[in-house]
């Protein structure tokens, strides 16, 4: 069984009874107790459970990281899905800070694929998957929490030439500017995008437009933008006047 096979297994598990132990996932897993318990740790990240002593619970509001809580939680899995099918196997792939670039992390499992990061959330998703190398950029920790930046960053990231990188932004206004709320981020995003030799922006519905003072780039300097229905149409046909790709995930 894949390790998202056995996540699968285990959140149905506990949505029907509530809480599990790890000693009962082991029995019905087919696996060690430390193999679930690092299964615990990432869907916990991921919002899906609550860890508890000796096993888990239904996840709570308070733990919100990607739940139900937030309003665009559901857009965010499905981009995420959608954006996963766009990274062929062997692929140097450059993954921002936030929650839907966390969530296509966690998609990246048990594949081969080389994966970038100033992301300190997705080091405890990938860091202990054999298929996947793994590779942490360095830097100050960042005014986020689980995040990265800062010169030393911006170094590391000089050195790097990705297949691929996914963005993400706080907002995109209706000219097209893509935008997020901390200089440092914008600085950070837009030499990933350069970085890369294809670029996508993930965003859901409410990122249109968003919020955000710091400007990454413009739609058209994206090679695909992977959104939801309900995103701002006009924006978005201009986008396609400028070249850029647009993938509806629903």
């Amino acid at each position: 069984m894949l390790t998202h096979q056995r996540e699968t297994a285990i959140v149905e598990r506990v949505q029907q009874a509530g809480s599990v132990t790890v000693e009962e996932l082991s029995r019905l897993l087919e696996v060690s107790g430390t193999t679930i318990r690092r299964d615990l740790e990432r869907l916990e990240l991921a919002g899906s459970l609550r860890r508890v002593h000796g096993g888990a619970t239904l996840a709570e509001a308070a733990d919100d990281d990607l739940t139900d809580h937030d309003p665009d939680a559901a857009e965010k899995r499905v981009i995420a899905v959608a954006t996963a099918g766009l990274i062929q196997d062997g692929d140097v792939v450059l993954l921002d800070i936030g929650h839907t670039t966390l969530a296509v992390a966690r998609l990246l499992r048990d594949r081969p694929v080389t994966i970038v990061t100033n992301n300190l959330w997705i080091l405890r998703v990938l860091g202990d998957d054999p298929a996947c190398t793994l590779i942490l950029l360095g830097g100050a920790v960042g005014s986020k929490p689980g995040t990265v930046s800062g010169p030393l960053t911006e170094q590391m990231l000089a050195l790097i030439h990705a297949d691929v990188a996914v963005i993400s932004s706080g907002g995109v206004r209706p000219d097209g500017s893509v935008v997020t709320d901390l200089n440092q981020e914008a600085g950070i995003k837009h030499r990933m995008r350069r970085a890369a030799d294809r670029s996508i922006l993930v965003a859901t519905s409410l990122k249109f437009p968003g919020e955000g003072a710091y400007r990454i780039a413009s739609l058209d300097d994206f090679d695909t933008i992977v959104t939801t229905p309900g995103s701002g149409a006009a924006t978005l046909e201009a986008a396609v006047r400028g070249g850029t790709t647009i993938v509806l995930a629903e």
